[in-house]
């Protein structure tokens, strides 16, 4: 790896060092935005990369996505709305934390996992591309189709306090991930409308069930006098952050771990990262019952997976051609314009290019730390912000954001009308989250199953397909861990509140002294 260490130097000429700094700031800012994802973040500038150096143009498209991602966790944690899909796991904490009035601790935990979760990530980028670049390749649609349903074994457990809410949002959001035309065989599917005849885009759907009935909510409140706080703003060092951060070394690991695993399988996407290392972070607790309630396990978790993500993404990407991410599908499109051709070869003819890139999303990563923490001090200015203003520029942000999508308003009219229902369905005690991530998983496991189904006609055999090989053994056994794990979950919780209930009981009847 002494390439490594011998183009280091060139990520801190000028140019590249301020390209390398802006890419991080406004990947901050663009994250922090509802509705811009960081696929659309990378695909904005690519236009702008057109007359830069090869090398110069990638450092401002990796800034980019790295700081995006984790600029994300800005909205989740002070809003309750993800800047994006992969941070949809970090409003269950994130926010509850906020509105505690820790809100700056939040976004250091948020900011100092994703530095770790994102060094590891690129350090196997750097060290690991050769050999995991062949495993990557091992991947096919039954695989895929497994990963997707251990994504839909979380539902149940997330956010709700019901098991049963949770499966029916879960359910709702798979079968409105169906609207639409089918993406394999173009049959239309439950289009009732014309505005429902391109189905639910992801961002549209993400920004209505999480902006809309925060904007109802906030409207629908009582206004606090002028002048006097919503929340009283706890302040605290980096210092304490760094060590509480470090103290949730098991969520830490976890996330990161999964986050690396789900970025090399190609297609993934952080959404699932950061959902899984939720999931298994708060099956591993010896106290789940705080998750979603302000534990800072949930956010260091869900941030140190999104952000380990982003390099094993880019592992089969640079080797294969093969994108790990939505997003690094589109930095595909960057290298190409720039007559970069991913194989083998890349790392030989144009190694100071690569290598030079690489380097950057190194340096990238600390910048975004040091930049995030900066701006995490000014949380409290956020936080305190008249509701009526909140709301408005929340409305505003998320009519922009949904409309740039696709330039639809029919994107607009889909996502005011989730909104609304939502807003309704969460007084029920439902939340947006399983709705979500049904919505995400569904067309990933449709599509890899009935791809699978095809392969699987003129081969050996549908159960022989999906059920043969490690690989697939390995993913039905996780399956099936998830599910058992989360049935002895739900019990031990009954049992541990019917003992309180039981004590609380004996405790009213025999009163100390008595």
């Amino acid at each position: 790896m002494l390439e490594f260490v011998q183009y280091l130097p060139e990520v801190f000429t000028p140019w590249n060092f301020m390209v390398l700094v802006l890419g991080t700031v406004g990947g901050l800012v663009l994250g922090a935005t509802p509705g811009l994802s960081p696929t659309m973040a990378v695909a904005l500038l690519i236009p702008f990369t057109f007359h830069m150096e090869p090398a110069t143009g990638l450092i401002l498209l990796g800034a980019t996505y790295t700081s995006t991602v984790a600029g994300g966790a800005v909205s989740a944690i002070l809003l309750s709305i993800p800047g994006a899909p992969a941070n949809i796991a970090t409003t269950m904490d994130g926010h509850p934390l906020a509105k505690k009035g820790k809100a700056t601790a939040a976004l250091h935990y948020c900011f100092i996992a994703s530095f770790v979760g994102g060094l590891l990530g690129v350090l196997v980028l750097i060290f690991f591309t050769p050999t995991l670049s062949g495993w990557a390749l091992e991947f096919g649609p039954s695989h895929l189709f497994w990963v997707a349903i251990l994504g839909v074994t979380v539902i149940g457990t997330l956010g709700s306090g019901s098991v049963i809410k949770g499966l029916i949002s879960g359910f709702l959001g798979l079968w409105i991930s169906t609207i639409g035309y089918d993406p394999v065989l173009g049959v239309e599917r439950f289009i009732f409308t014309e505005h429902l005849a391109g189905g639910i885009n992801i961002i549209a759907a993400l920004v209505g069930l999480f902006a809309i009935p925060q904007v109802l909510s906030m409207l629908s409140s009582e206004q606090l006098p002028e002048g006097v706080q919503k929340f009283a703003m706890e302040t605290q060092s980096i210092l304490s952050s760094i060590r509480d951060t470090l103290l949730a070394w098991k969520a830490l690991i976890v996330g990161s771990l999964v986050g690396i695993f789900v970025g090399l399988i190609p297609g993934a996407g952080g959404q699932i990262a950061g959902l899984v290392s939720y999931d298994q972070t708060k099956k591993m607790s010896r106290h789940p019952e705080r998750f979603g309630q302000g534990e800072p396990a949930g956010v260091v978790a869900a941030e140190s997976a999104n952000n380990a993500m982003v390099g094993p993404s880019l592992v089969p990407l640079l080797t294969l051609s093969v994108p790990g991410s939505p997003t690094a599908a589109v930095l595909l499109g960057g290298l190409l314009i720039h007559g970069l051709f991913p194989g083998p070869s890349l790392f030989t003819e144009h190694a100071p290019v690569v290598w030079t890139f690489i380097d950057s999303l190194l340096i990238g990563q600390l910048l975004m730390c040091i930049f995030g923490l900066t701006i995490s001090r000014y949380s409290r200015v956020v936080m305190n912000i008249p509701e009526f203003y909140m709301a408005a520029a929340i409305t505003v942000l998320a009519v922009f954001g949904t409309y740039s999508v696709q330039n639809s308003f029919s994107d607009v009219f889909i996502m005011m009308t989730l909104g609304i229902g939502m807003y309704f369905a969460s007084k029920l005690g439902f939340s947006p989250s399983p709705l979500v991530l049904g919505i995400i998983l569904g067309p990933i496991a449709e599509t890899n199953f009935v791809q699978g189904e095809m392969i699987a006609s003129v081969s050996g055999g549908l159960a022989s397909y999906f059920l043969g090989g490690s690989l697939n053994i390995i993913l039905v056994m996780l399956c099936l861990g998830s599910i058992g794990y989360s049935i002895y979950g739900e019990f031990r919780q009954r049992n541990k509140n019917m003992k309180k209930v039981q004590q609380e009981k004996e405790n009213h009847t025999h009163p100390e002294g008595v």
